[in-house]
């Protein structure tokens, strides 16, 4: 099939596939995304795409920090893509029309620039993943030894960052007396407008104090909460998509019915009204974010080491098995949510339940390896934070540590039948090195792990009812592999 998605081809479709109900030719740029990518495609573009009949003003030019692959699938099909919706009912398709240009950004600086500094850009998106914050996952601050960083500094005005990019375009802004933008990211981090705050404000103040203190007073980064399980398309997706839609589409996305999207409203230029698409806009999205970093990302990062380990290709493969049932349904209910501290009417006991249904859907072939990327930067964020809260109270944490241990068993590059790893993460040459000095003792290599203090900090490790827990689940994981270990886990 050589025919591909376009605007031409709008009109051509099967009346099941939605298509954009607006003037595609009436949509002006308001919104600059940083990062664009599956999960911003299946979710942010998607409720952008709903409001845009009443308010065509915010439109997204999107741009792709590193990789050309988006921008090549994209730019022939007029920015146009297909979101497939999937559960056991079947599947449903729609033409998703907000993002009307991707910028490869290392090729055209100049454009991107030109975007973030445009008075009509009012709303800066980012979904960069953990690490693209060039920050210590530990601490939440600017790591100003990141060689993005180093790099930004030294040729502010060509900047390759996030932070960097987005600081030199409220600098210009500044200049030309030009409001600066909302800074809105989209990306799994503790209170993560707060951290995207005060990152960037350290940024700035390295470049200029004025700079920082302009930053730190005068830029808005409200606090997000976002939600939607999005796998990797694959081969058979793109062949089942084009059958129905009569045309190739490069690159659709894959996603499950449930999503979600908590805001604080704090958009000193205007915003979309995203509320008529069902985002919810609160005061304060912490005990949001919070429920969903901890339910949600905590037991899928567990689930996808400890199933990767089993021989799990698939999240759903995993929650097949009822010990990894039972694991995650005892580690959010005994471990996790004692930790949370929801607002009234929230209710927890439901969100848990749609979890585990939401883990099972078959339809999705979420693959464990995909969620098992970059854990280095993930860990603090997903399971650490709720340990330290655990110990605080005195509570046990046999079951996040397996979490911790499963990711330092998948982090050894082998597993269990002595295969390679893929290992994709920002320290994999630190990780392999302290995996072979450990030569297979669990031991060392606790021992070595616990020292990267980017990822633990220093209270951590020198904390026996943390190590304790984490040395037993490592061993028992060495000795018995995940299957059996998770089956008769926790030892009493």
């Amino acid at each position: 099939m050589t025919r591909r998605l376009s605007n031409a081809t709008l009109s051509q479709f099967p009346s099941t596939v939605a298509v954009p109900r607006y003037d595609r030719s009436k949509v002006r740029t308001g919104i600059v995304h940083l990062g664009i990518g599956a999960f911003h495609r299946a979710h942010q573009a998607v409720y952008t795409d709903d409001v845009l009949e009443h308010d065509p003003s915010w439109g997204i030019v999107a741009a792709s920090l590193r990789s050309p692959d988006t921008q090549d699938a994209l730019a022939p099909q007029d920015g146009l893509y297909a979101v497939s919706v999937r559960s056991d009912g079947g599947e449903l398709l729609r033409i998703v029309g907000s993002i009307s240009r991707v910028i490869l950004a290392p090729q055209e600086p100049d454009e991107l620039m030109a975007s973030l500094t445009d008075p009509k850009t009012r709303i800066v998106t980012l979904t960069v993943t953990e690490k693209g914050y060039c920050h210590d996952p530990a601490t939440g601050d600017l790591d100003e030894r990141h060689p993005d960083i180093i790099h930004d500094l030294a040729h502010q005005y060509r900047p390759k960052s996030a932070p960097g990019l987005i600081v030199e375009a409220l600098r210009r802004r500044r200049e030309a007396g030009i409001a600066p933008f909302t800074v809105l990211t989209c990306d799994n981090l503790p209170s993560n407008g707060r951290t995207v705050h005060r990152i960037l404000s350290r940024y700035a103040s390295l470049v200029d104090r004025d700079l920082g203190a302009f930053v730190a007073g005068e830029v808005a980064c409200p606090s997000t909460m976002v939600d939607r399980i999005v796998p990797a398309t694959t081969d058979d997706d793109r062949a089942r998509i084009a059958a129905v839609l009569g045309v190739r589409d490069a690159w659709p996305v894959v996603t499950e019915p449930f999503t979600q999207w908590v805001i604080e409203d704090h958009f000193p230029q205007g915003r979309p009204a995203w509320e008529k698409a069902g985002a919810e806009f609160v005061t304060d999205v912490e005990p949001f974010e919070q429920m969903k970093l901890r339910l949600l990302n905590g037991s899928h990062s567990t689930l996808a080491y400890l199933g990767f380990l089993a021989g799990y290709e698939t999240v759903s493969s995993a929650m097949g098995d009822p010990a990894f049932e039972r694991l995650l349904r005892d580690m959010m209910d005994l471990e996790v949510t004692p930790t949370l501290h929801m607002p009234e009417g929230a209710d927890l006991h439901s969100y848990k339940k749609a979890l585990i249904e939401r883990f099972k859907n078959p339809a999705l072939k979420h693959r464990t390896g995909q969620i098992a990327m970059d854990g280095s930067q993930k860990l603090p964020q997903r399971l650490l934070g709720t340990i330290r809260d655990r110990l605080q109270a005195g509570g046990g944490i046999d079951r996040l540590a397996l979490g911790v241990a499963a990711w330092m068993r998948y982090a050894t590059g082998v597993d269990e039948s002595g295969r390679a790893i893929d290992v994709r993460d920002p320290m994999v040459a630190r990780l392999r090195s302290l995996a072979d000095s450990a030569a297979g003792e669990p031991e060392l290599l606790v021992h070595g792990l616990f020292g990267i203090r980017e990822i633990f900090g220093d209270d951590l490790p020198a904390n026996p009812a943390f190590t304790g827990p984490v040395k037993s689940a490592l061993t028992q994981l060495f000795r018995d592999g995940a299957r059996k270990t998770v089956a008769h886990y926790p030892v009493s």
